[in-house]
């Protein structure tokens, strides 16, 4: 059965950091188009940013860029998410997602706070 299990969310100081980690596990598997999603108070979730099959480069959402990084590694499949100058409006549920096996797959999410 597939899992993917987030930590790294917790309440920071507005200016502050935080380094979201997902990894998915289960059988024997590829995770592609591993990614973050966020979802704000009263919202949709929307992207945060995200990696697609046959690129190398991720995808932001373009009001993040430059603030929050994505990273993997695709021998755990992992995916990281470091986000930096953190503001209140960033507070939020994120939440890691992948396709495995042609299913996309989501975390049960992980709450971040950015208090000012």
């Amino acid at each position: 059965q597939v899992q993917l299990v987030e930590s790294g969310g917790g309440l920071v100081q507005a200016g502050g950091s935080l380094r979201l980690s997902c990894v998915a596990s289960g059988s024997d598997f590829v995770a592609n188009d591993m990614g973050w999603y966020r979802q704000l108070p009263g919202n949709m979730r929307v992207l945060v940013a995200t990696f697609t099959s046959g690129s190398d480069s991720a995808k932001y959402d373009n009001s993040l860029k430059g603030r929050f990084t994505i990273s993997r590694d695709n021998a755990k499949n992992a995916v990281h998410l470091q986000m930096n100058s953190l503001k209140p409006e960033d507070t939020a549920v994120y939440s890691c997602t992948a396709v495995i096996n042609g299913h996309r797959y989501w975390g049960q999410g992980t709450q971040v706070t950015v208090t000012s």
